[in-house]
């Protein structure tokens, strides 16, 4: 193979990045953009790629090999970008043929012999001394203590064992993002974050319900109280989320209003020393295990205020049954969780929760007096973070998928020989690894501007590209399978079902294109 040229896989990113521009200021100059919400969302979708594939530019420059699959990954990109404008180049704001100096680029890199030669190679991750530890050390964990278990839990829609919560709080994973002066090991910089990413990808590489997913609602608990908390409340709360003492769940959603949750319905009341809580909440995932949840709540019956109207609250409980519940309190409250059976991700189990004078004391409203009202911006705060968190999920998963494929296609003879030699196999497993390294890589990008304080909108497009992407990758893994690939006896089935939920939760993709990503676009 010849060398990759990186100044013009620059210039090719560039060139995509125009088309992107060109369709902000476009849809920007609109009386109403959201007339065209199928532009809108591609756009969003298109920057999201732009800026992964911007990501892996100083990937590339770590050696031949990883300058290949930047490549073809960018390669890979543009052409979906293509697709997305052909015959509808005026409500994107360009000329046809927008990407045409891009076709000679793409021929070479997204050549099918050309993706097919990636297929056995994941490519370097190129971590230091000290993330490998981690990684070490959260892979050894998921191989020896949840993979072994993964298949029961989820064939049986069983409970995540005590016992992997407890090894893995005592491994430090629940104060990987606490810092150091509330009882957790986060120093104020990158490699809190890029800690949390390479365990969740470990964990989740194992079992995305029973391993990968058990830091997401504490990292967002966390979060929030770090962004409107009392100083008494964070010496409360967050030691105990860092030992694992205290677990949470995340009580948001309601059944008419899943995004929108300037609209919701549940009502906090003030009596006796605290709050009432009334109303009904839905995809409530790990209820009856967790400690407390994390719920918003209206403390202002004037709806017209909508999310200016809403407070954020922990709201402590007892550990429930895992397949449905009946709670009291000692104020005579009463909480009911019904679950909720789901195709995949199971161990955490989702619930419908229903309030009914539930009890919450005052100092449990998250920045006290001055946190009335201001519950939509401290919950908004800890998604940022839960978003990252959920694209280390997603590629744990793609990763296991990968692994999974590659090793069936070496191993299953079909006319005489392994599918492994077919090239349209190995170009599968081929595409498998740019989209995942890219992701990968990405991932870590948006770590390291989080810990400057930036990259909010980068954390919900990295969120957005990835689980979209986790998708094919599993369908494709599972498509190498064939039929056994449909199997429950094959872990890939379950891959391809836990891959589905992700472009769902921590944010839906749609509105996170149309409502997050593609408004920031517009705006700025």
């Amino acid at each position: 193979m010849t060398s990759v040229d990186l100044q013009e896989v620059a210039s090719v990113i560039e060139m995509a990045s125009g088309v992107v521009r060109s369709a902000v200021a476009e849809l920007s100059a609109l009386p109403d953009p959201d007339a065209r919400q199928v532009v809108v969302y591609e756009l969003a979708h298109a920057a999201s790629a732009t800026e992964t594939a911007r990501g892996m530019l100083d990937y590339g420059q770590k050696g031949e090999y990883e300058a290949r699959i930047a490549a073809a990954f960018v390669a890979d990109a543009v052409a979906d970008i293509a697709a997305k404008l052909y015959g509808r180049e005026a409500e994107w704001g360009v000329a046809p043929g927008a990407l045409d100096g891009a076709r000679d680029f793409v021929a070479r890199y997204r050549h099918p012999d050309f993706v097919a030669a990636l297929a056995d190679d994941p490519g370097n991750r190129h971590l230091d001394v000290d993330f490998e530890l981690v990684q070490d050390t959260f892979r050894r964990f998921a191989e020896e203590q949840v993979m072994p278990r993964a298949e029961h839990i989820h064939r049986f829609n069983q409970d995540i064992p005590e016992d992997l919560i407890a090894g893995l709080g005592e491994m430090g994973l629940f104060g990987l993002s606490i810092p150091e002066n509330y009882g957790g090991f986060a120093t104020g910089g990158q490699s809190d974050y890029l800690g949390m990413i390479i365990a969740t990808e470990e964990l989740s590489r194992a079992s995305l319900g029973a391993a990968g997913s058990l830091i997401t609602r504490p990292e967002i608990l966390a979060r929030a109280l770090e962004s409107g908390g009392t100083e008494e409340q964070k010496l409360e709360w967050l030691p105990k989320l860092a030992s694992g003492e205290v677990l949470a769940a995340v009580a948001l959603t309601e059944p008419d209003y899943g995004s929108d949750v300037a609209n919701l319905k549940v009502t906090a009341t003030r009596t006796d020393g605290g709050w009432h809580i009334n109303g009904v909440k839905t995809w409530c995932t790990f209820a009856a295990r967790a400690d407390v949840l994390m719920l918003l709540a209206r403390t202002d019956p004037d709806r017209s205020k909508t999310h200016r109207g809403l407070t954020l609250f922990i709201v402590p409980k007892p550990v429930g049954d895992g397949h449905g519940f009946v709670l009291n309190d000692a104020q005579g409250g009463r909480l009911e969780g019904r679950p909720i059976d789901t195709l995949g991700y199971r161990g955490m189990h989702s619930y419908e929760l229903a309030f009914e004078n539930w009890f919450v004391p005052a100092e449990n409203v998250i920045g006290g007096d001055a946190g009335l009202g201001r519950g939509f911006y401290y919950q908004m705060a800890g998604f940022e973070n839960g978003r990252l968190q959920t694209a280390a999920r997603a590629i744990g998963v793609m990763q296991a998928a990968y692994e999974a494929a590659r090793d069936y296609a070496n191993n299953r003879i079909v006319f005489g020989e392994p599918i492994m030699n077919f090239q349209l196999t190995k170009a599968k497993l081929g595409r498998m690894v740019i989209t995942i390294q890219a992701a990968r890589q990405f991932a870590y990008e948006v770590g390291r501007l989080l810990a400057k304080g930036e990259g909010q909108m980068e954390a919900s497009m990295v969120k957005a590209y990835v689980c979209r992407a986790a998708e094919w990758v599993t369908r494709e893994a599972q498509q190498i399978h064939g039929g056994m690939g449909y199997a429950e006896e094959y872990s890939v089935s379950r891959y391809f079902v836990d891959a589905r939920v992700l472009s769902i939760f921590e944010g839906a993709d749609e509105t996170l294109c149309l409502k997050v990503i593609a408004r920031r676009l517009l705006d700025s």
